[in-house]
């Protein structure tokens, strides 16, 4: 793969270990960010490196995701990144309040496993590859 990585903005720390076992297995490289604010600064502070994908969680310390997702999608730099939301937040109100602001897909944790949340990720690296 080329140096394209993907951020992960996810503050359960099993969960990023999780993740970030499947995404080196799959030879994905990845960054973390922990909470909203920091999340913001890695994108701010890339210097051109941006994410090919951003996986997004909702409930974040500082900044919570539609926080943080409003800010990508409202910064012409970064808003076409495809943004994966994943949370445990599972009314229909919430999807859809992600789904304007700007998502490119809304999965919901306990649904989702994480060989299907690598599957969307690839799609959105194949897309971008052509």
């Amino acid at each position: 793969m080329t140096d394209k990585h993907i951020l992960i903005i996810e503050d359960n720390a099993f969960i990023n270990s999780a993740y970030g076992t499947k995404f080196n297995r799959e030879s994905i490289p990845y960054k973390i960010a922990v909470d909203g604010e920091e999340a913001l600064a890695k994108l701010q502070d890339e210097a051109g490196k941006l994410p090919a994908v951003i996986i997004l969680d909702l409930i974040l310390p500082k900044k919570n995701g539609f926080e943080v997702l409003s800010v990508i999608k409202n910064d012409p730099r970064i808003k076409m990144i495809p943004v994966i939301v994943i949370t445990n937040l599972n009314q229909e109100i919430e999807r859809r309040r992600a789904m304007e602001l700007g998502a490119s897909e809304y999965l919901v944790k306990a649904d989702t496993k994480i060989d299907m949340l690598v599957d969307k990720v690839r799609k959105y690296l194949a897309y971008q590859a052509t």
